[in-house]
């Protein structure tokens, strides 16, 4: 917490001489009763003594006061508030390695599955663009706010050959970066990768497609598929069948999302995929801003106020 105008904070210290002051006036005001009556009389000629009772109203009165002051001060706070307005970038694996069936029924058809059930759970304002990457990235889906649309463009991705998962970032940003809000600035932009993180060929290494997304203001959030166990099988020439071991590379996708200010989730199984995409959804539809929370404390002093008065009038009608 913060506040505006914290010199005002200095009139704290006036809440404990307070205190100090009512403590030592109540010492006196009981050692002048002592002067002209026997205290041990006093049952005799009340029902019973208020005790810690009679002080609520001033301490209540003192925390009012308290919570004022904090208040002048002009807190403010770091609160997650919702996004108006953005761009989520998809950018979908569709390389060999991503035919594995480590991750049933196979990696490519669990990250198309999980890109679509992801986007219904992103707020309607964002729009959304896709990136299938293979030797080369392509954009099958300049960013949009048609839902629909994004389901059956993702329903077409088919794999390939290679794997240029830097040049997929670099696209994927560098889309997400033209577009415009309706007042003409620029939105903020997000990229989630659904890979097994291989980097098999591209112009531009994920180490270099990291630090331009980190230029850019991108964060590059990333699903990792698969296990060390992920075997694919390609035919050879004359008929012959050969099987690739495609353990899938964490640590490079790791890296990309690090140096980007994103994060790393990681899916051996699809059952992880709900809270991958909860989590994902709140991340990138909320975001933190400095806000002030004067009232909170302003509110606060008034219904103190307002129950101190409360009880001390109901303690003086009692009061002979």
């Amino acid at each position: 917490m913060s506040f505006e105008s914290p010199w005002v904070l200095f009139a704290l210290v006036a809440v404990p001489l307070l205190v100090a002051a009512y403590v030592r006036h109540e010492r006196r005001r009981t050692t002048a009763a002592a002067r002209f009556t026997n205290p041990a009389l006093l049952p005799n000629l009340v029902d019973a003594r208020p005790g810690w009772r009679r002080h609520l109203p001033l301490a209540l009165l003192f925390v009012a006061l308290t919570a004022m002051i904090v208040g002048v001060a002009r807190p403010q706070a770091n609160v997650s508030v919702p996004r108006e307005e953005a761009t989520l970038m998809i950018a979908i694996d569709a390389s060999l390695s991503m035919r594995a069936t480590d991750v049933k029924p196979s990696r490519l058809i669990v990250a198309r599955e999980a890109a679509k059930a992801f986007v219904p759970t992103v707020p309607k304002k964002f729009r959304i663009g896709l990136v299938s990457f293979s030797a080369r990235p392509y954009v099958i889906l300049p960013p949009t706010q048609d839902r629909e649309l994004a389901a059956r463009a993702l329903a077409s991705i088919r794999s390939g050959e290679g794997t240029a998962l830097g040049d997929a970032v670099k696209l994927a940003v560098q889309v997400g970066r033209r577009q415009r809000a309706g007042d003409g600035s620029i939105p903020p932009a997000s990229l989630l990768v659904i890979s097994d993180g291989a980097q098999m060929g591209g112009r531009t290494t994920p180490q270099a497609a990291a630090a331009f997304a980190r230029s850019k203001h991108v964060p590059v959030y990333a699903i990792v598929l698969g296990t060390p166990n992920g075997i694919v099988e390609v035919t050879l020439k004359g008929g012959f069948k050969e099987q690739i071991r495609v353990p899938p590379r964490v640590d490079i996708l790791q890296q990309v999302a690090r140096t980007s200010g994103g994060e790393v989730f990681t899916a051996r199984d699809d059952s992880r995929l709900g809270q991958i995409h909860q989590r994902l959804a709140s991340r990138l539809g909320h975001r933190r801003q400095s806000r002030e929370i004067t009232d909170v404390f302003a509110g606060g002093s008034a219904a103190l106020l307002i129950v101190g008065g409360a009880l001390s009038a109901l303690w003086f009608r009692r009061v002979p």
